[in-house]
């Protein structure tokens, strides 16, 4: 088979910009007409921004500042070593025009490949373990890929394993096996893109990254480029709790893209010199405070590398410049760790346990509702609606007439929901004028004030879309899955 010198610039230049240097400032497409028209998505991927994270960082002494990977076109840093593998096995004619690309991956060097390979002609077949999200996976195949879905929790030498199952697939004819962990293409993209950017963007003034560790390439391109020029600039490597990069034994996690179970060959842990352990929890936590307090929708090794970096800046001087790489957009994670019911189910609100009650979370929401807002048999549907609206809420209870605050069981008659007056507005035009007991749902599942917050989210992973909390029997308001979910997160 041949091979190529993966340090020869020239098969990166798709990446960085033909005839660029990767310390200029940002290139400029200029067509033959003097526009500024890229040739293809392909020629946009790197040169991504850095923005700083005031709020994230509000209490620690220096500002952290985020790399933001996912405005890549394919929405991750993954963009950056699918173009430098495909390229460099182009040139060593282990890719042909036809050819069939196999690759495992958790979703986004999928992308990245299916992104290349839709502009050149190739097929593409991806395999996946099966924690990778249904939304990742639907991305994959709407590229035209082909997806194969493996266990996760089989060793890597185990036949069904993703890593086994693409290696059997990849031996077909005409197939090739790009192999991001082992394929030296993957860390020189970083040495020849990010890290350049990084250095650039700084003016040199970076005094540690924090990014999290998956196949290392990232790690290893990024750490080797910027200790080349800056010997003392530290490399924080964020990794799950359940990886074997900083554990004595791995086990499984549900934190995607990020960690392993073996040592890969594109990764160099003397790269390393800082390991932050973070667990599930604790990621999807932060970067669901990501996407509130800064307007940036992270995935959730995103979050694990927020996690370390705000624990590493607790530690440093205000004047440190510390930059966290954050890989991938949140849109591959809506229907997991971005779905409250999800969260719930899967007890990443356990931690809290005993650390509030219902009482706790109440307060939390502060005084801008009334205590319990609430309607009547024969208040009309129009009526609820701009109830519904005026509030800002999705559900209500229904009180027996002359009952206001302070309801006991015997008072609340039912509910009103918000899908449900939609489902009775398309079927029926007249609705709106007709009394709101037409169209009313069951009553909300009751909750003492005292109760810890797990009996909360036991109703709400049950399927109610919120509980009426009571004191003494008597309704004092309404929490919904938004609200506890808020509130732990502001505990961290």
């Amino acid at each position: 088979m041949a091979s190529i010198d993966v340090q020869d610039r020239s098969i990166y230049t798709r990446t960085l910009g033909i005839e660029r240097d990767p310390l200029e400032l940002p290139r400029r497409h200029l067509d033959d007409r003097g526009r500024e028209v890229a040739p293809d998505l392909i020629a946009l991927m790197g040169d991504t921004p850095m923005v700083a994270l005031n709020r994230l960082s509000a209490d620690v002494p220096p500002t952290m500042i985020a790399k933001l990977e996912m405005l890549n076109p394919g929405g991750s840093v993954k963009d950056r070593i699918g173009i430098a593998m495909i390229e460099a096995a182009e040139a060593a004619g282990q890719l042909k025009p036809g050819g069939t690309i196999v690759e495992p991956t958790s979703g986004n060097t999928g992308v990245g490949l299916a992104i290349v390979a839709a502009r050149r002609g190739y097929r593409c077949v991806f395999v996946v373990p099966d924690k990778v999200s249904n939304d990742k996976i639907s991305l994959l195949r709407a590229y035209g890929a082909e997806v194969v879905v493996c266990p996760t929790a089989v060793a890597p030498e185990d036949p069904r394993s993703y890593y086994s199952v693409s290696d059997r697939l990849a031996a077909q004819p005409n197939a090739f096996k790009p192999d991001q962990y082992f394929n030296p293409a993957n860390p020189q993209s970083h040495v020849f893109s990010t890290g350049p950017e990084l250095w650039r963007q700084t003016d040199g003034q970076i005094d540690a990254l924090v990014l999290g560790v998956g196949t290392g390439g990232t790690t290893t391109g990024v750490g080797r480029y910027l200790k080349e020029r800056k010997p003392d600039v530290t490399i924080v490597g964020a990794d799950p709790e359940g990886s074997l990069y900083s554990g004595d034994e791995a086990r499984p996690y549900l934190v995607e893209g990020i960690g392993e179970d073996f040592w890969p060959d594109t990764f160099d842990p003397s790269m390393v010199d800082v390991w932050e352990r973070v667990s599930d929890a604790e990621s999807f936590a932060m970067a669901r405070r990501c996407a509130r307090e800064e307007g940036i929708l992270v995935g959730g090794s995103c979050g694990t590398a927020l996690v370390a970096a705000h624990r590493y800046a607790a530690t440093q001087p205000a004047d440190a410049t510390i930059v966290v790489l954050l890989p991938d957009s949140g849109r591959g994670y809506l229907s997991k760790f971005y779905d409250d019911t999800w969260m719930a189910e899967h007890g990443f609100v356990e931690h809290a346990s005993g650390a509030g009650s219902v009482a706790d979370v109440l307060d939390f929401k502060g005084e801008y509702l009334p205590p319990v807002v609430h309607l009547h048999p024969d208040e009309s549907v129009a009526a609820a609606i701009t109830l519904l609206k005026e509030f800002g809420v999705s559900q209500m209870p229904v009180f027996r007439d002359g009952v206001h605050d302070h309801a006991t069981s015997d008072d609340v008659i039912g509910s009103v929901r918000e899908n449900a007056l939609l489902d009775a507005a398309l079927r029926d035009a007249d609705v709106m004028s007709k009394p709101i007991v037409e169209v009313l749902q069951p009553p909300l599942p009751t909750v003492d004030v005292g109760a810890p917050i797990d009996e909360v989210l036991g109703s709400l992973a049950a399927g109610a879309p919120a509980v009426m909390a009571t004191d003494d029997g008597h309704s004092v308001g309404v929490l919904t899955r938004a609200d506890v979910l808020t509130f732990l997160a502001g505990q961290d």
